[in-house]
């Protein structure tokens, strides 16, 4: 859980923070259903009970929800390679953050990986303000070809969005233990391929409480980015008067 948010959130993992009438991490389920998803391993650690009481075996969504739980923390890499016992026989999988949503048509990005060939394909956004992100380095064939830390500056530029396609190859540069995968993992992968497809819609992460807010007041586009044409729910949040009734990574295939 990041600290940011634990002002607004002191016993809630930050995935179950509420947008409207429902989790974030349920807006996030919803949308890899209503693309196709159906088997999703959750990837959980802090509170990871809650995650566990809320969406129990995936029953009410259609899905078949399984849970890879670490014992200590592990960050994206470790949490990643945790869940390998969960994914045998996939021979490649999709991989998502449990605190930022991102409008993206998946089996694009599915397509984009496989006509690569490259051992991880990432979604990446241009935004004009990257320096909370660091930013990803591109050659004109979609390639990455470096990453930048984050610098305090306020320039644009492309960031990583926080869904991933990779091969199961990946596994083989994951170091047991903590590990970043954006920090440790992807700088080691440059040489093996790694493609980034461009995104141009909604991108919004909660991991502050100016963009926890900013999700409340976006509340209605999410919902219908997640699961477009659905009419039959409304955030029922006043977007003047956000409530604080507050945010796991998600791994599918």
């Amino acid at each position: 859980m990041g600290t940011r948010l634990q002002a607004i959130l002191p016993s809630t993992p930050k995935p179950l923070a509420s947008i409207g009438n429902m989790s974030f991490l349920e807006l996030l389920v919803r949308q890899l259903r209503y693309q196709g998803f159906r088997r999703l391993v959750m990837c959980t650690g802090y509170l990871a009970d809650q995650i566990e009481r809320e969406f129990g075996n995936g029953h009410a969504w259609d899905a078949a929800i399984e849970y890879s739980k670490e014992n200590e923390p592990l960050g994206t890499g470790g949490a990643v390679k945790l869940a390998r016992q969960h994914l045998s026989g996939a021979p490649d999988f999709l991989v998502m953050n449990g605190d930022s949503f991102l409008e993206i048509d998946f089996s694009q990005l599915i397509r984009f990986h496989r006509a690569h060939g490259g051992v991880a394909s990432m979604a990446v956004q241009r935004v004009e303000n990257a320096s909370r992100y660091g930013t990803v380095e591109l050659d004109s064939g979609g390639r990455v070809t470096g990453f930048v830390e984050k610098s305090g500056s306020d320039s644009s530029g492309f960031v990583n969005a926080g869904v991933y396609i990779f091969t199961r190859a990946v596994f083989e540069h994951i170091p047991d233990g903590p590990v970043s995968l954006e920090r440790d993992v992807f700088p080691q992968l440059l040489d093996q391929g790694i493609y980034a497809l461009k995104q141009h819609g909604m991108f919004i992460d909660i991991g502050t409480p100016e963009d926890f807010t900013r999700a409340q007041m976006l509340c209605d586009r999410l919902y219908e980015a997640a699961h477009p044409g659905r009419q039959s729910e409304s955030c029922g949040v006043d977007g003047a008067n956000v409530s604080q009734s507050v945010p796991s990574r998600s791994t599918a295939k």
